[in-house]
């Protein structure tokens, strides 16, 4: 049935039904007994499937990687789809417009999304407001980076200040230094600067009661020595663990031509291509690591056995985007189900 929905929605330009997606869905709420509807149509509960990871309980390990609930405007109704958590985000302090438009592009030969969003946000102010307007039914991580017009000089004074306005409102935080559609972001997974990033989080954590886990979500374009530098750096720095991984600038393998991608530019490219370059990273930490660094495999998972594929290199917990986008909500019990058998 999807498929005949998403001929429709693939009319429209990628970022327009995403809107008219976050309307509807924010819509759904008042509508007499549809979220239960929607529960129990798409959920799927199975007490094995339950885990507990950095200290915090699961239901099952699917969750919605941060950019479709960018301001926190649909977490629990995404929810209502099956997931065990939600990232919102990314979220800067101040609110910013991203690149300029058109910035999202379909490769639908390859099931594959091009962006150059450029982390378009409302600000750190608007997402906690709707965090304390509308209690979360789901885990929340909060994805947070730094503006884009901040040096990276003072980046860590812009990942403190989302860090404190957010720290009562999710569950756990997600230092995103690896989105390539910000100029000289990716410049922060340099030891040095990010080390000044996580010494600041952390230390603030200490004055809080509650202890929210902190993880770093990279690249897949590091060489191997720039990955295990991070690795040591977040084994000895207090981190809780990585989301594996962000989007690629790779355009590697790719069935859409090449006056096509020459005509769209440059931006991260997400789904099946990246799949393979994903579960390498998984496979790279989790032997680096001997299995004690919590990994959120995101990156790629387009079907059932994507899923358990990461799972099985050595994810604790799944993310899905694109995949969503091309195989709509039923792909959530879908995997359950095949991690469940």
């Amino acid at each position: 049935m999807y498929r005949a929905i998403r001929f429709f929605l693939f009319a429209f330009s990628p970022e327009t039904i995403h809107k008219i997606t976050i309307i509807l869905l924010k819509v759904s709420r008042y509508v007499p007994f549809f979220p239960p509807l929607l529960r129990a149509f798409f959920g799927y509960n199975q007490p094995k499937l339950k885990r507990e990871i950095m200290g915090l309980k699961f239901k099952n390990p699917i969750g919605l990687a941060a950019g479709l609930d960018k301001n926190a405007e649909a977490y629990n109704e995404f929810a209502n789809f099956g997931f065990a958590f939600i990232e919102v985000g990314s979220i800067t302090p101040l609110p910013q417009p991203g690149n300029p438009k058109p910035r999202c592009f379909r490769l639908i030969p390859d099931q594959a999304i091009i962006n150059r969003f450029g982390i378009n946000n409302k600000g750190v102010k608007h997402v906690v407001h709707n965090l304390q307007r509308r209690k979360p039914h789901v885990l929340i991580g909060g994805n947070i980076s730094k503006n884009s017009l901040t040096p990276n000089e003072k980046a860590a004074d812009d990942y403190e200040k989302a860090f404190s306005r957010l720290y009562d409102y999710v569950d756990y935080f997600v230092i995103n230094v690896s989105c390539p559609n910000v100029v000289d972001l990716c410049n922060l997974h340099d030891v040095n600067a990010l080390s000044g990033i996580i010494d600041r989080l952390t230390e603030l954590r200490r004055y809080h009661d509650q202890y929210r886990p902190i993880l770093l979500k990279i690249s897949p374009d590091l060489s191997v020595e720039q990955l295990d530098n991070l690795i040591e750096l977040i084994l000895i720095s207090g981190l809780d663990g990585v989301v594996a991984t962000n989007t690629t600038v790779g355009r590697e393998g790719l069935t859409t031509s090449s006056k096509r991608l020459d005509a769209i530019g440059n931006g991260g490219l997400s789904g099946a291509p990246l799949k393979h370059k994903t579960l390498e990273t998984i496979r790279y930490i989790f032997k680096k690591t001997e299995g004690h660094l919590p990994i959120i495999g995101s990156g790629g998972v387009m079907t059932p056995n994507d899923a358990l594929e990461m799972l099985e290199a050595g994810a604790s917990l799944v993310q899905i985007y694109t995949g969503f986008i091309y195989h709509g909500p039923g792909l959530v019990k879908q995997i359950l189900k095949k991690i469940d058998k």
